[in-house]
């Protein structure tokens, strides 16, 4: 199954119209299915006072800055969001934004886009899940932060607002910018996925590319990746966001992955079938053997190629008469 790669632009083109519609253009150019950007307005998503987390203030070096003068700044109009699902369509990439607030959210239901992504810090607004739960559209939960308790009660609101359980995908998440390996906990991802018996995928905040990998190999079916066009840009996210030919290089190894997933029959490959009298033996003449003589250990042994009688045959083949002459090192024919 094809895995769905949500290339996470989010805030990282800074408010700025250009440098968002080159993002979209880098996660075409890579193979990403979906490019996602951030819908809000600051107003509506933070108190004026509210601080950063300790991971922004970090990456934009102004620990005076509040949350809200920071996202102020990486708002999206309403305006350049049309603009950016034209690029999309031109592109040939899927546009996707996440919604932080009702209004917001309205507006998107107006874009009538594929989809809804529902944010980690979004998990228990009841009257938001309301809202998604009752658009009859596929849903994509992010869960950082929360507990498989929580989970269950989103899954809940989402199902009894209308949303089937198959058009639901639960993200295993963290929230952490950039995560620390030892806190990616991706054997979750099973523990979500056997939990409410749902499909399953991975929101990668780690620094590199190999978690998105396993997830993967894990039975992600989603996975979504923040990335940049250089992570040395200011801004909050730039810093824990894989570059272009980083982002490119993760696409290719998710869908080698893929590939090499199979179809779980343990079988010789058609690739392989060309090694097995090349790397397997047969039963061979241990020595000189005169038609007639008895087959013994001693006078038989194994050795490639395997074009003749399997060794697994040695047994029945011991205390057999040779019916012709072998010399040294032949094949055995009975």
């Amino acid at each position: 199954m094809k895995t769905l790669i949500i290339a996470e632009a989010g805030v990282n083109h800074n408010g700025d119209l250009e440098l968002a519609r080159k993002l979209i253009d880098v996660a075409a150019n890579a193979g990403a299915d979906i490019v996602k950007f951030q819908t809000f307005e600051a107003e509506r998503l933070v108190t004026k006072s509210a601080k950063k987390a300790d991971y922004q203030n970090s990456a934009t070096d102004n620990t005076a800055e509040s949350q809200y003068e920071m996202l102020k700044k990486l708002e999206l109009s309403k305006e350049n969001h049309e603009k950016l699902i034209q690029h999309c369509k031109q592109t040939g990439i899927e546009f996707l934004s996440t919604a932080f607030d009702l209004q917001s959210l309205a507006f998107l239901e107006q874009l009538n886009l594929s989809r809804y992504k529902i944010p980690s810090g979004e998990i228990t607004n009841l009257p938001y899940l309301q809202k998604i739960g009752s658009s009859g559209k596929p849903i994509i939960l992010s869960t950082g932060m929360s507990t498989l308790g929580e989970i269950e009660s989103a899954l809940l609101v989402l199902e009894t607002t209308g949303a089937k359980r198959d058009q639901i995908t639960v993200l295993h998440c963290n929230t952490e910018y950039p995560t620390p390996y030892s806190d990616v906990n991706l054997s979750a991802m099973k523990s979500i996925a056997d939990a409410f018996k749902i499909k399953v995928g991975y929101s990668d905040h780690t620094s590199g590319i190999e978690v998105s990998v396993a997830a993967v190999a894990l039975g992600a079916s989603v996975i979504e990746k923040h990335f940049t066009l250089d992570r040395s840009l200011p801004g909050p996210d730039h810093k824990a966001s894989l570059e272009p030919n980083e982002l490119k290089g993760m696409v290719r190894s998710i869908r080698n992955v893929e590939l090499s997933l199979g179809d779980g029959i343990k079988k010789p490959s058609s690739s392989e079938f060309k090694n097995i009298s090349i790397a397997r033996k047969s039963i061979v003449a241990a020595s000189s053997i005169k038609a007639g003589e008895i087959f013994t250990r001693e006078n038989l042994t194994t050795k490639r190629p395997g074009d003749g009688i399997s060794p697994m045959r040695l047994n029945e083949v011991i205390g057999l008469k040779a019916k012709r002459d072998f010399f040294e090192d032949e094949l055995i024919d009975l």
